[in-house]
């Protein structure tokens, strides 16, 4: 294992982002936040990867958080823009970005879990949102009405308890929940059926979801009219039907 706060692996369509600092429950300090920024940007940049897979070391957690330590000392109050570049604010990922969750998935933790577009989760994983334990802000949970039931939501916020990989799976917060020895290759398995399918039609799929949350039924519509129409007029388009007609797997170019 390397002494770098985050791990960047290439394996074929997959790229693996883990954080990697088990000594400290994978907590967010200023090296896992810049390691998170690099790894988010280089799997946006690479045209040879299809799905990231956001992961982390050990087996007791996947993110407890910011580092209380380093906060103390820093003074906090209003995190800055630029205090985590990874929420998503900063920057765009049009491909599919799924949490391994390994363990507790705490405050930030819960961040990470929350805005990756999928979420598979061991057994021994719990999440929760700790914020009002230690008198912080949560501003980052405004699209997890949208996620999850809001009452749900509200305990989460309110109670500061954690919730188990089940309760997650139950309200929708988690797509599959799986025993911890299991979790990466179950994990990766997802990923790869996910890295067989049209790139276009993916990232056109993903940017409607996120697009209906903000629109109405109309408005909607139309907007997957406008993410669809260049996925049509592609070569992949016509590459899939041919593909069939042929009894062959399509080879897609992604234009």
């Amino acid at each position: 294992m390397s002494d770098d706060a985050v791990l960047y692996e290439q394996d074929g369509a997959i790229a693996w982002l883990t954080i990697n600092r088990p000594e400290a429950r994978n907590a967010l300090n200023r090296a896992v936040r810049e390691g998170l920024w690099a790894g988010f940007r280089r799997f946006a940049s690479d045209a040879d990867t299809a799905v990231l897979i956001l992961t982390a070391a050990g087996n007791e957690a996947f993110c407890a958080g910011a580092d209380l330590k380093e906060m103390a000392e820093l003074k906090l109050e209003v995190p800055p823009p630029d205090y985590a570049p990874y929420l998503g604010r900063n920057i765009e990922i049009a491909k599919p970005v799924i949490a391994a969750v390994n363990g507790a998935a705490f405050a930030g933790g819960f961040l990470l879990a929350q805005m990756c577009d999928l979420c598979v989760a061991a057994t021994t994983a719990r999440f929760a949102i700790t914020e009002a334990r230690w008198g912080r802000g949560a501003p980052w949970a405004a699209p997890l009405p949208w996620l999850i039931p809001p009452r749900v939501a509200l305990e989460l916020l309110m109670t500061a308890d954690p919730i188990d990989a089940e309760r997650a799976y139950q309200v929708g917060l988690v797509n599959r929940v799986v025993p911890p020895d299991e979790l990466r290759p179950r994990t990766r398995e997802l990923a790869l059926r996910i890295a067989e399918n049209a790139p276009l039609s993916v990232r056109a799929g993903k940017a409607l979801v996120y697009a209906s949350a903000s629109l109405g039924w109309e408005a909607g519509l139309a907007e997957g009219d406008r993410l669809f129409e260049p996925v049509y007029k592609s070569k992949d388009a016509q590459e899939g039907p041919r593909a069939f007609r042929e009894k062959r797997k399509p080879r897609w170019q992604g234009k």
